[in-house]
C-alpha cells in the first residue's frame, strides 16, 4: 500500500526537480485528491439505484459515497431540484494511494483492448480526467453484483500548474499513457 507513497517520496520527487529545475521540494507537483463520481440518469425511475450505485462506489473506494442532488429543475429531463442524480467520492491522503494502487495494477490491465489512457485529458491546469466505462473491471465487484453496467469519471486533482508538469507527474507515478 505504501509503495506508490515511498515511490513519489524516493523516486519521482527528486526526478521532477531536476526536471523542471525546482529549487524547493514543496514546489514539485504532487497529487493531493481523487474524485470518483458516478452519475445516474436512472435514478428518477429507479429508487433503488442510488442505493446500489452507493454500495458500488464504497465498496471500490473503501469510503461511504455522498449523494448529489439536482441544482435546477429540467422539465425536459423530468428532473425536479432536489433529486439524486449521482454519487461522488473523494480520497485524499492513504485512501488515495490504496485507490490509485489498484486503479493502476489491477483495473486499468482488466479493460478490453487496452493500449494505454488518453495523454490529452488534462483540464489545462494540471488536473486529469479518466472516464470509465464500467466498474466490473474493479475486483470488488461481481458479475453477480451488477444489474446495470454503470460508467465512472475519476479525476486526478495535482498541485501542478501546467499541463506539461502534471503528465510527467502522472507517468513517473505510471500512468499508462497512450504512445
Amino acid at each position: 500500500m505504501q509503495q506508490l507513497k515511498s515511490k513519489y517520496n524516493d523516486e519521482v520527487r527528486p526526478a521532477l526537480m531536476q526536471q523542471f529545475g525546482y529549487t524547493s521540494v514543496m514546489a514539485v507537483p504532487r497529487i493531493t485528491k481523487i474524485v470518483i463520481n458516478e452519475g445516474l440518469g436512472s435514478s428518477k425511475e429507479d429508487s433503488k439505484a442510488i442505493d446500489k450505485a452507493v454500495k458500488e462506489l464504497s465498496l471500490i473506494a473503501l469510503q461511504k459515497p455522498i449523494i448529489t442532488k439536482a441544482k435546477k429543475s429540467i422539465s425536459n429531463f423530468k428532473l425536479r431540484q432536489g433529486m439524486p442524480v449521482g454519487v461522488k467520492v473523494t480520497l485524499r491522503g492513504e485512501r488515495m494511494y490504496v485507490f490509485m494502487e489498484k486503479l493502476l495494477n489491477i483495473a486499468l490491465p482488466r479493460l478490453r483492448d487496452f493500449r494505454g489512457i488518453n495523454p490529452n485529458a488534462f483540464d489545462g491546469r494540471g488536473n486529469y480526467n479518466l472516464g470509465i466505462k464500467e466498474q466490473l473491471i474493479f475486483p470488488e465487484i461481481t458479475y453477480d453484483m451488477v444489474d446495470k453496467v454503470r460508467g465512472m469519471d475519476v479525476t486526478v486533482v495535482t498541485t501542478a500548474k501546467t499541463d506539461e508538469e502534471a503528465r510527467a507527474l502522472l507517468q513517473a507515478m505510471g500512468f499508462p499513457f497512450r504512445k
